[in-house]
């Protein structure tokens, strides 16, 4: 689960390395509180760390989906999933949602697929 201002770390190649979130489009919000955003929610993030020689520099505002989360999610069967870090992909649009990079470092959780994400599931090594 992530809200405003939360750091989180990007498991693509597009050269982007840490980014900070400044929306959560969707997700869930209560009276009075912020939204917070889970696994396969679309976030508006800043870009605070990058490598160098790449399309993006620090400062930039893009789109990412949420594909890890420190906070664990429930699912049906009554298992629980949780993840070491918090991790998203940077992503074209909301409309295509494919992803900018070509390869995605590390586990990702099944209902990115489950949400309309196939690519990104498909290029991830693991699917949890």
């Amino acid at each position: 689960m992530v809200q405003h201002r939360t750091m989180l770390n990007v498991a693509d190649n597009t050269g982007v390395k840490q980014l900070m979130v400044i929306q959560v489009y969707g997700g869930t919000t209560r009276k009075k509180t912020r939204r917070k955003g889970e696994i396969g929610d679309i976030l508006g993030c800043i870009v605070k760390k990058v490598l160098p020689n790449t399309q993006y520099k620090k400062g930039d505002i893009v789109k990412t989906v949420l594909v890890r989360a420190k906070k664990e999610l429930r699912r049906k069967d009554g298992t629980f999933v949780r993840f070491s870090e918090n991790a998203a992909v940077v992503i074209e649009n909301e409309k295509t949602k494919a992803p900018m990079g070509t390869r995605i470092f590390g586990p990702v959780a099944r209902e990115i697929k489950e949400r309309g994400y196939a690519k990104i599931a498909s290029l991830a090594k693991n699917v949890v």
